[in-house]
């Protein structure tokens, strides 16, 4: 199923697909997948990252999981809430480069930590 642009801005009750969440769905398509992390790599501050992660969580453009409290305890740090683009997030991304071409170049893909 191909999305347009259209199809994209009415899935998200707010009508809009705005830079700010063009680049949020980028920095989510690249691995990137929990609010301090997007905040980082693309400059957003957190009044804009978190209404609008609820906001594309809302719309079924992802989904979002705690992680478990031990996990968060041993690195001695508050439990993160992960994010993670859904089909239609997905598709809402790819419309969103075709809408802002020079997204693709904007953020830098993630490196992977090897153990």
């Amino acid at each position: 199923m191909n999305l347009t642009y259209l199809d994209c801005e009415k899935a998200m009750g707010s009508g809009k697909l705005s830079h700010s969440v063009a680049i949020l769905l980028k920095a989510l398509s690249l691995g990137y997948q929990f609010g301090f992390e997007i905040m980082e790599v693309t400059g957003l501050p957190s009044g804009t990252v978190y209404p609008a992660l609820r906001r594309l969580e809302r719309d079924g453009l992802v989904t979002s999981n705690w992680e478990a409290e031990d996990d968060a305890m041993k690195e001695q740090r508050p439990a993160r809430r992960y994010y993670e683009l859904t089909r239609l997030g997905k598709e809402a991304e790819s419309t969103a480069v075709k809408r802002y071409p020079l997204l693709s170049r904007l953020l830098p893909e993630k490196l992977v930590k090897t153990i």
